[in-house]
């Protein structure tokens, strides 16, 4: 077997709520929790991994990242 691949996906937060923030990624949105990143703020870019926003991105480095993706 060969080694554990991690992804982690950029989205765009649409709303902050607490600990939760709603995030879409490319049209489909879902929760995340976004206790690691307590000043993630509505337009941030964020990589989220198994239900949790990791890191911010800036924006231009997302939408490269979403360009490449649908390639």
């Amino acid at each position: 077997m060969g080694p554990a691949v991690c992804l982690g996906v950029p989205a765009r937060v649409l709303e902050v709520r607490g600990d939760v923030a709603l995030v879409d990624y490319g049209g489909v949105r879902r929760e995340v929790s976004v206790i690691l990143l307590p000043d993630v703020e509505e337009g941030d870019y964020v990589i989220v991994h198994a239900g949790a926003a990791i890191a911010k991105l800036d924006e231009e480095e997302a939408l490269e990242i979403l360009r490449a993706w649908r390639e």
